[in-house]
This record gives structure tokens, C-alpha cells and sequence, in this order.
């Protein structure tokens, strides 16, 4: 008896792929259920495109072609219900950018990566985008150390002790502090916030690492932050590597513990180091995120070149519209250091 040939056994492999793809794909639209489901919702993306690939060929082996047609509307489905939104809200966000006022600011989100060998290009990229603020994560002992040599440019910063070998977080700004005391650090360093005068507008400023997903521990650690976030002002900026995409639960509850709108249109950020950085761009994480609150507008987000971590640095340009009344005093709601 003769045995069948691989080209006659390859629909019955691909449907079997489907069928197994298929679970993780559709168990990540249930995250809030719990965690572990969750963490399967960030490789959303990747696991339609793979689905609608292995199901294409179906269509045209008869037999198969039911289970074809499902596999490519799911993945289909997923890419448009998952990406749309992106594209939609980026839109209306930049038609928005003619009622916002002249002034422009920038805020340069990274994560440094804690043992980065290249420093000189993380500085030599500040000193080329020029940006008001900085938000910094993985700041290891070696990156407290290699910061001073912009404290020149960035006088008012905090930098928060590393909890660990990789590091800690910080915020550097141009612009000066609203008060010497308005900034603090959270949750061992993995959160620091900082009161930022903006003209006329005191900033809320925010950077959050989060750990990495379940079996870790990121979501009793967006728990842990909840309070931090829920008291942030009326107008306010978040920025960080949450470890978690834009559509994941994870994003949404920080969004939702801060009264946060969770900026869309970043794209992927984060791959192995292995990987090359065209196809980096390509296949990546959207991890490295950003939010904004009240008055704040954004102009525009740029993913700008590689500098030696396995993160790409983001530059969001924004405005800030203008207040019903000019504030005479303003009140600094944040707790001292570690609490």
C-alpha cells in the first residue's frame, strides 16, 4: 500500500493549522476573563495574518473549502475589527490639529534597554529631535550615570532608583517643574510622575513600565498603579513600554484607572534584537504606548530610527488648548518619593 503523498496530505495540515490557530486567536477577544487570556490578545495581529494565510489556499481544494472560507473571514475579520479603529481615530485626531493653538511641544518616549552599548546614539537622536520632555525606562546604574552628561540641556528630571538590573524610570524636561517637590516615584521605581509648565499650562507627566504578562506579575502591577493614575489632573500625558498593545485589557484599564484617551497610530515597536529593523517596523509589538487627558492635542506620532535598544523610539508633537480661565494657583496632588 502506498503512501500518500505529501501534496494530497497538505489541505488536511493547513486545516488542522486553522483550527489550532483559531484558539488562541478568538480566546484573546476574552481577556477580561483573565490574564492568560490576555496575554494571547497581544499577538492578535499575527496570529490573523498567520490564520488567513493558512486558510487562503483552501478555497481552492475541494473538500476544504468551507474550513478555507471560515479561516480567512476570521482572519480577516480580526485584522479590520483590530486595526480600523486605529485608522479611524488617528484621522479624527489630526483633524482636530486646525482648532489647536500655535504653540508646539514635543515628548520623547523610550526604553533605553539597560545594558543599550551605544549611548552616544541615544544622545546624539535628543539632540537632533530636540524634544521638551523625555520619558525613560530601563534606566539601569549604568544609564543614572550616563544621563548626566544632559543635565545641561535637561535640567529638571527624576529619575527613579532601579528596583532592579534593569533598571528603573524618568522623566527629563527642558521646561521647568511646576514646583521643586512636584514629582514622585511609584511601585519601586517602575512609575514616575512630574508636574511640567508648559506656557502658561501645568502638565501632568507620566511614565509607566510595566512588567511583562501573565505568568508575570503585570497585572497585579497595573493594580498597584490604578491609584497613582486616578489622580492624575485634568490635563496630563502618559507615556510608556506597558509590555501590552493598544487593544490588550492591560492598555485599557490603564486608560481607564486615568480617565486616559490611549493615543492610536503608533505601530509596532518592540522585536528581538535578531530581527532586522525594516522587518521590525513590519512585525514588531505596538508595546511603547501613549495617553493623553483633557486639553492636550496631538499632532502627530513618529516612530524614529533604531538606537541601540530592542524598543524604536516615539515622538509625539502635541499642543494644548486653551483654558476657560488662567489657573492663579496650582495645586501639586502628588505624594513624596516611594509612596
Amino acid at each position: 500500500m502506498k503512501r500518500p503523498r505529501i501534496a494530497s496530505m497538505l489541505p488536511a495540515f493547513l486545516a488542522i493549522g486553522v483550527v489550532l490557530v483559531s484558539f488562541p486567536l478568538v480566546a484573546g477577544f476574552w481577556g477580561r476573563l483573565h490574564p492568560a487570556l490576555d496575554s494571547m490578545a497581544h499577538f492578535r495581529i499575527h496570529l490573523a495574518v498567520l490564520i488567513a494565510l493558512l486558510a487562503a489556499p483552501l478555497l481552492f481544494v475541494k473538500g476544504w473549502r468551507q474550513i478555507g472560507a471560515a479561516g480567512t473571514v476570521l482572519g480577516i475579520a480580526t485584522l479590520s475589527a483590530t486595526l480600523l479603529p486605529v485608522q479611524a481615530s488617528t484621522g479624527s485626531a489630526r483633524a482636530g490639529e486646525a482648532d489647536a493653538p500655535a504653540a508646539r511641544y514635543r515628548l520623547l518616549q523610550l526604553n533605553l534597554r539597560y545594558d543599550n552599548a551605544t549611548p552616544k546614539q541615544v544622545f546624539s537622536l535628543i539632540g537632533r529631535t530636540k524634544p521638551d520632555i523625555v520619558t525613560l525606562n530601563e534606566v539601569s546604574r549604568m544609564w543614572v550615570e550616563e544621563l548626566k552628561f544632559l543635565e545641561a540641556a535637561y535640567p529638571y528630571r527624576v529619575i527613579c532608583p532601579p528596583p532592579a538590573r534593569i533598571g528603573g524610570v524618568a522623566i527629563l524636561s527642558r521646561r521647568p517643574f511646576a514646583d521643586p517637590s512636584a514629582f514622585a516615584c511609584y511601585d519601586r521605581g517602575s512609575m514616575a510622575v512630574a508636574t511640567v509648565r508648559l506656557g502658561a499650562d501645568a502638565v501632568e507627566i507620566g511614565t509607566l513600565h510595566l512588567g511583562w504578562p501573565w505568568p508575570f506579575e503585570q497585572h497585579r502591577q497595573v493594580g498597584r498603579v490604578a491609584p497613582v493614575l486616578e489622580r492624575l489632573p485634568d490635563t496630563a500625558i502618559l507615556a510608556g513600554d506597558l509590555n501590552a498593545t493598544p487593544w490588550s485589557v492591560t492598555a485599557h484599564l490603564v486608560a481607564a484607572a486615568g480617565r486616559l484617551d490611549l493615543l492610536p497610530g503608533v505601530g509596532p515597536t518592540w522585536m528581538k534584537p535578531i530581527v532586522p529593523e525594516s522587518l521590525h517596523r513590519l512585525v514588531g509589538l505596538p508595546i511603547d504606548n501613549l495617553f493623553t487627558k483633557g486639553r492636550i492635542v496631538p499632532f502627530s506620532v513618529e516612530r524614529l530610527e533604531d538606537v541601540g535598544s530592542d524598543h524604536l523610539p516615539v515622538l509625539l508633537e502635541f499642543g494644548i488648548m486653551p483654558g476657560n480661565e488662567p489657573a492663579e494657583v496650582i495645586e501639586v496632588k502628588l505624594a513624596r518619593n516611594g509612596n
